[in-house]
């Protein structure tokens, strides 16, 4: 039997970066913070992370001083995926033998590649794992899309144990759902639909919001698990201002400038990334405060 890897809400972790690189002091004190209020596992080195702007040495460092500070507490889940597939590869061997608990691989981008090079390209990877392998479906940011008929020829891969989905289009969700049949777990990759795909069998997500309110997040799947629907449902709804915010421009900015109000980075990019545009920054601050945060 293939194993969950986390049941829940696990954060998309931001990186502390600022002008002398990684700031590890800070990263230290965001992943204590997170295991404190109780998150459920901790994806580094994502999209939020900032892993495309990451040095292939950051990359590899970030990974093994985050499993190292987490100690084992929740599971550590390393983003590995690149459009070049040996790259990829290398970047998973090496997370796995840094301890990840398990590896998050995107689509390529750019590249794209057809549906049957997406079929070579995740065995690929998943023989040369020795952790389980989530599969990051995004197209809005690589350009392809993982089709339903393509999850079910990857289901029966002993190392492929689950899908973050972030397509947006739900019809694709269930027909994905009849078509895997409980072979892989389901996780939303969007903020804005976890009780949906919750609904759908889904068992969490991994979350850009929880960075900002992890206790929050967190509580619309505890509600949700506990049968508590209509609870759930609203907390999906009480926090979709805040969500909209923090996508009013291209993740990781907004949740970036948040995390930097509260204290626990600097807001600081590198290119081609930019800070917040001012309205924006205020629309979000006002979000923030609407959720209680002192900002």
């Amino acid at each position: 039997m293939k194993k969950t890897v986390f049941r829940g809400i696990a954060t998309a972790l931001v990186t502390p970066i600022d002008e002398r690189g990684v700031d590890y002091e800070k990263l230290g004190r965001l992943i204590d913070w997170q295991i404190e209020q109780g998150i459920d596992g901790l994806v580094i080195c994502g999209t939020t992370g900032e892993a495309s702007t990451l040095t292939d040495e950051e990359h590899r460092r970030v990974i093994g001083y985050s499993v190292e500070r987490v100690n084992g507490k929740v599971p550590v889940i390393a983003g590995t995926g690149s459009n070049e597939t040996d790259y990829a590869l290398e970047l998973t061997k090496s997370a796995c033998r840094d301890g990840a608990d398990a590896v998050l691989v995107v689509t390529p981008y750019y590249n794209k590649a057809t549906q049957k090079g997406l079929i070579k390209m995740y065995n690929t990877i998943a023989d040369a794992s020795t952790k389980p392998v989530i599969l990051y479906n995004v197209p809005s940011r690589t350009g392809v899309n993982i089709e339903p008929a393509t999850y079910e020829a990857l289901a029966d891969h002993e190392n492929i144990v689950a899908i973050k989905e972030a397509n947006g289009n739900l019809s694709k969700i269930v027909e994905t759902m009849a078509r895997v049949r409980g072979k892989l777990d389901l996780y939303s990759g969007n903020d804005d639909q976890i009780v949906p795909l919750l609904a759908m069998g889904g068992i969490g997500c991994i979350s850009v919001l929880s960075n900002v309110i992890p206790a929050q997040t967190r509580e619309i799947c505890n509600r949700f698990f506990a049968g508590d629907i209509v609870g759930a449902a609203q907390l999906q709804c009480d926090y979709y201002e805040l969500i909209e915010a923090l996508f009013c421009e291209v993740n990781p900015i907004p949740v970036k400038a948040a995390m930097s109000a509260l204290g626990f980075c600097e807001n600081f990019f590198r290119l081609p990334l930019t800070p917040i545009e001012e309205a924006n920054y205020q629309r979000l601050l006002r979000a923030m405060r609407e959720q209680g945060l002192k900002v």
